[in-house]
């Protein structure tokens, strides 16, 4: 068996494509992505639901087409705005017992998004001095604004990116390469060759395996590496978050690899591969949150995105990453991972053809 992942080890090295797929395209993405500044500005805010929603501020707010109104749980909205997922929580209660105003804006914003929260305080006081001045027939102003700064990490642009690209070059591997490298193996006789000696079925599938996972593995530590020294990606607990990610990587790539399984058994010769593998694959890069959020399709498309098992060891490798998840705290996205890997090497045992 190990005999037989070093020489397969060997050949990987040997092989443009491999290192194309695993080590140099993700990584032009990364360079691409890091330097990028980003698309249009939205600024995410939630309104608390204690606020008093009968009053004029409320209703410009929700014109204002820069402003993302977001809904959940107060106490959730409160860990996304510290992680930078959203970007201010506003909240106007009505002053029964003043005599200066009519209403107070409470705007909470954080340092983990300083640039959307300082849009949000600009807005929000612009917003205000508008319908203060509608009202200037009156003797006192209707609102006034108070904002309060909490503690947060930032989010970046490469916190998002590194991790899709990561699940890119894994499903890349998985695919292309398994399906590649059997096929070629069958039409060589090189697998007939094998069975006129002792050794077992399995020992050639885990000799595979082994050598794609130490190599798929060496690029996740060269990708992390670039990323974190180059551009600040963020590893919250040092160390740990990044084994934590290697292991992540790991069981992401055996799943992927049923899908290699499936397409060398059914593939009808090599020209045939690329065609089958990317009806796998692309559907998945451009949907899975790879390159944008999910949040960015028309909704009736997200339920396709959710089915994908790239968009679960994503979001796995981004919520171990910045929010500093362990993997019992992924348990969700693994078993569902889990699934796709049973069901896949099921329908890979009926597929696959040994000559």
């Amino acid at each position: 068996m190990m005999a037989i992942a070093k020489a397969s080890f060997r050949s990987i090295l040997r092989s443009p494509s491999a290192v194309v797929f695993t080590i140099a395209f993700p990584l032009i993405f990364i360079l691409v992505f890091g330097f990028l500044s980003g698309g249009p500005v939205k600024v995410k805010l939630f309104i608390d639901k204690d606020s008093d929603t009968n009053n004029a501020i409320i209703q410009s707010v929700q014109k204002v087409n820069v402003l993302k109104i977001v809904d959940g749980p107060r106490e959730k909205m409160l860990q996304e705005l510290q992680k930078g997922e959203i970007d201010a929580i506003l909240k106007i209660e009505k002053n029964t017992n003043s005599i200066h105003t009519d209403y107070t804006a409470h705007l909470i914003t954080s340092t983990a998004s300083p640039d959307k929260g300082t849009l949000a305080h600009n807005m929000l006081d612009n917003i205000i001095s508008k319908v203060n001045f509608q009202m200037a027939h009156i003797q006192h102003p209707m609102a006034e604004l108070k904002q309060e700064v909490i503690p947060g990490r930032e989010y970046k642009q490469i916190d998002f990116i590194l991790p899709g690209q990561l699940g890119f070059a894994l499903l890349s591997t998985g695919v292309f390469g398994t399906a590649f490298v059997f096929f070629s193996l069958r039409q060589t006789l090189v697998i007939k060759r094998f069975f006129a000696t002792p050794v077992k079925r399995i020992s050639i599938i885990f000799g595979e395996t082994i050598s794609r996972m130490a190599f798929s593995l060496l690029g996740a530590c060269f990708i992390i590496t670039i990323g974190k020294y180059a551009f600040g990606f963020t590893l919250i607990h040092g160390w740990v978050t990044f084994l934590n990610m290697l292991l992540l990587c790991a069981f992401g790539l055996i799943v992927f690899m049923g899908f290699g399984f499936i397409v060398s058994g059914i593939a009808k010769s090599e020209s045939t591969i690329p065609p089958i593998s990317n009806i796998i694959t692309l559907p998945q890069f451009l949907l899975a949150g790879t390159f944008f959020p999910i949040e960015v399709f028309p909704a009736w498309m997200q339920p396709i995105c959710k089915a994908m098992p790239l968009t679960y060891l994503n979001d796995a490798l981004r919520k171990v990453a910045f929010e500093g998840a362990g993997l019992l705290d992924v348990t969700s996205q693994l078993l569902i991972l889990l699934g796709w890997g049973v069901g896949i090497y099921i329908l890979a045992a009926k597929t696959f053809r040994w000559e």
